[in-house]
């Protein structure tokens, strides 16, 4: 996974209430098991005109929003279905970092195991930064990980909580099975230890 660290990038704004996870990949491409194609279906319904055509209204659409990385919206983000396939279109389409008042419990925990930073923030907020993205390419949003920072084009500094060891998975590039890695050797040598003890268990390899 790749880390986050920081982040400076275009925002692209969706001032809507409770986008479902269907609205960010309609049930229609679930079909397959791999992370990586489908961003060209993220919010297919509102990208696209029934007859396959792009919808030049939809904000990603639009340039400099085509290549935005950072995405601002309003309450209870990612509900409805706990398709992890969600956060897989919103990083195949680009999007790193989403930024909302609210998230649905499970969006918002596949975003973590995705390489996406979900950041909590008040509404009023939430509307100064869709504000600042209306300015184009020059408002680009500034997110600090380390710091626990968002920066506005002016400067400005909001700051964000976060979960201590969700930051560190983030800031190391580890979903699950990397953090488990990390302990390898531990693994390895106890496995060796039970073996030893135990010869008729079968033996368990990382490999």
């Amino acid at each position: 996974m790749e880390k986050f660290t920081t982040l400076s990038a275009v925002a692209a704004a969706l001032p809507e209430n409770n986008i479902d996870t269907d609205k960010i990949i309609p049930a229609r491409f679930l079909k397959t098991t791999q992370r990586t194609g489908l961003g060209k279906y993220a919010f297919d319904s509102m990208r696209y005109r029934p007859d396959g055509s792009e919808n030049p209204d939809f904000i990603l659409n639009k340039e400099p929003w085509r290549k935005a990385e950072i995405l601002v919206t309003y309450d209870n983000l990612g509900c409805g279905s706990s398709r992890e396939h969600a956060p897989w279109a919103l990083l195949d389409f680009g999007i790193r970092c989403v930024i909302a008042p609210s998230f649905a419990d499970i969006f918002f925990n596949n975003c973590f195991k995705n390489g996406i930073l979900p950041i909590r923030l008040p509404r009023e907020i939430c509307d100064q930064l869709m504000s600042d993205s209306t300015m184009g390419s020059n408002a680009r949003l500034t997110i600090d990980l380390p710091r626990q920072v968002v920066i506005r084009p002016d400067g400005e500094e909001v700051p964000f909580e976060i979960d201590p060891f969700r930051k560190h998975m983030l800031l190391e590039g580890l979903d699950d099975i990397g953090q488990t890695l990390q302990h390898e050797t531990e693994i390895k040598s106890f496995e060796q230890k039970v073996a030893g003890e135990r010869p008729w268990m079968p033996s368990i390899t990382l490999d």
